[in-house]
C-alpha cells in the first residue's frame, strides 16, 4: 500500500513541511516576481528566476503575469475609489476577504485594464502558445505531480496550494491590508501594516509601507519590522540572481542654523514627503491636539478625534468630516495646524510647477508658520531647513 503515499512516502510532518515549502514558494513568486519585479520594477530578477516563478504561478493558479500586474497597477492608480478592482472601502471587507479571487477574475475580462496597465509584461512564445492557450494546463500538471510525489495526501496539499493565492493575496492582503492594522505613514489610501513581521505572506503584510513607497524593493521601514521578501532578495542578490533598483528614501536631518531654504531642501522634502508628513503629525498635530484637549476638558468634540486629524480628508466619510469640522471650529490652534498640513501637502503635489515657484511656496509656508504663534508649528518650519537628500 506504499504506493498510496507517493514516491516520497513521507511521514505526517514530512507532508506538513512539504506543504509549507510549496506555499512559501507561491508567496515568493507573488511578492518577488509578480509584485516587486513585474508590477513596480523595484528589482530585476535573473531570467532563470523569472521563468521559474512564472511557471510556478501558472501551475498554482493558472494566472497570467499580465493579468496580475494590470490589476495591481490599476489598484494603485485608483486606490479606494469605485475604479479600484478590490478595495474593501468600496466593496466591504467581507466581499474582498472571501470573494477576492472573483473580483480579480471579473477585472481580467476588462481588456482596457489589461491594455493600459499591462505594458512591459512577458509576451514571448511561452506566454502566447502555452500559458495563454492552456491556462489550466499548469494546474493539471501540478495535480498530477502531487499525486505522483505524495500519493493520496497530495490531494490535500494540492487543495492548500490552490487556496494560497486566493486566501492570502486576494483576500487577506487586499482585504485586511486595507482595513485593519497599524500605519506608519498617512498615505492617501487606507493601506495598513497587518503585523510588523512579514513572514507568512512574503513580507506583503507590511502593506502600508508599500503604499507609502510603491517602488521600494524593501517593505520594512522601522527597525523592528521584518520583511522576509527582502531576505530572499538579499540571498538572490548574493548569487547575482537579483538586482535591487530602488528602496524607500531615508531623510537626512542636518540642522544648519540661519540657513536659507534652497532647492536641495525642496527636493529632499518632496522625495521624503511621507516622512515629512509623519514628522508633522508627531511634532505638530498630536502635541497641539493634546494641549487643546487638556484646555477643553469635557468637550465631546475631542473624544476619539485624534484619527480625524491624522487621516487624509479623502478617507473620511461624511459623518467623520462633520466631526472634524466641529473639532476645528472649536479650536483655532487645531484649525491652523490642520490647514498648514494641507497646504504643505499641496506643495509636493505640484508636480507641474517649476522648482522656483515651489521653493517660493515653501518659503512662504515657513514664514507664515513661524509667525503663527504656535510653538510646535514654528519649530517644524525651522526643522524643514534641516532636510537634505541622502548621498547617492
Amino acid at each position: 500500500m506504499d504506493y498510496l503515499y507517493g514516491i516520497l512516502n513521507l511521514d505526517l510532518w514530512g507532508y506538513v513541511l512539504a506543504t509549507l515549502i510549496m506555499v512559501q514558494i507561491t508567496m515568493m513568486a507573488v511578492t518577488l516576481y509578480l509584485h516587486r519585479d513585474q508590477a513596480h520594477r523595484a528589482i530585476d530578477l535573473h531570467p532563470v528566476l523569472r521563468h521559474f516563478f512564472r511557471f510556478w504561478i501558472w501551475c498554482t493558479s493558472g494566472m497570467l503575469t499580465r493579468e496580475w500586474v494590470s490589476i495591481h497597477r490599476k489598484h494603485h492608480a485608483f486606490c479606494e475609489t469605485p475604479d479600484d478592482p478590490h478595495s474593501p472601502q468600496i466593496y466591504g471587507l467581507r466581499k474582498v476577504l472571501f470573494e477576492g479571487a472573483e473580483l480579480y477574475r471579473a477585472e481580467t475580462e476588462n481588456m482596457e485594464t489589461l491594455e493600459k496597465f499591462g505594458r512591459g509584461t512577458p509576451d514571448d512564445w511561452l506566454e502566447r502558445n502555452i500559458y495563454l492557450r492552456v491556462p489550466y494546463g499548469g494546474i493539471i500538471l501540478m495535480f498530477v505531480a502531487n499525486l505522483l510525489l505524495f500519493g493520496i495526501p497530495g490531494i490535500t496539499i494540492f487543495a492548500i496550494q490552490m487556496m494560497s493565492m486566493p486566501v492570502f493575496a486576494a483576500g487577506i492582503i487586499n482585504g485586511v491590508g486595507h482595513h485593519s492594522g497599524y500605519r506608519n505613514f498617512e498615505c492617501d489610501d487606507a493601506a495598513t501594516n497587518i503585523v510588523p513581521w512579514g513572514l507568512l505572506i512574503g513580507g506583503e503584510e507590511l502593506h502600508n509601507n508599500h503604499h507609502a513607497f510603491p517602488t521600494s524593493a524593501k517593505f520594512s521601514i522601522r527597525r523592528w519590522e521584518f520583511d522576509i521578501g527582502w531576505l530572499y532578495i538579499k540571498v538572490f542578490s548574493a548569487f547575482r540572481l537579483a538586482k535591487v533598483n530602488r528602496v524607500a528614501p531615508q531623510p537626512v536631518i542636518e540642522p544648519k542654523p540661519d540657513a536659507e531654504l534652497d532647492v536641495e531642501n525642496l527636493r529632499a522634502i518632496i522625495v521624503n514627503r511621507m516622512h515629512v508628513l509623519r514628522d508633522y503629525t508627531r511634532q505638530v498635530t498630536l502635541p497641539v491636539f493634546e494641549t487643546e484637549k487638556t484646555i477643553a476638558r469635557g468637550n465631546a468634540a475631542f473624544k476619539r478625534a485624534k484619527k480625524l486629524l491624522i487621516r487624509s480628508p479623502n478617507l473620511l466619510d461624511e459623518n467623520s468630516m462633520d466631526k472634524l469640522g466641529k473639532l476645528l471650529n472649536d479650536s483655532a490652534a487645531l484649525r491652523t495646524v490642520h490647514e498648514y498640513r494641507e497646504r504643505l501637502a499641496e506643495i509636493w503635489s505640484g508636480a507641474t510647477v517649476s522648482n522656483e515657484k515651489l521653493l517660493q511656496q515653501l518659503k512662504d509656508w515657513c514664514q507664515e508658520a513661524e509667525a503663527s504663534g504656535i510653538k510646535a508649528l514654528e519649530d517644524f518650519a525651522d526643522r524643514l531647513r534641516s532636510y537634505h537628500l541622502a548621498p547617492a
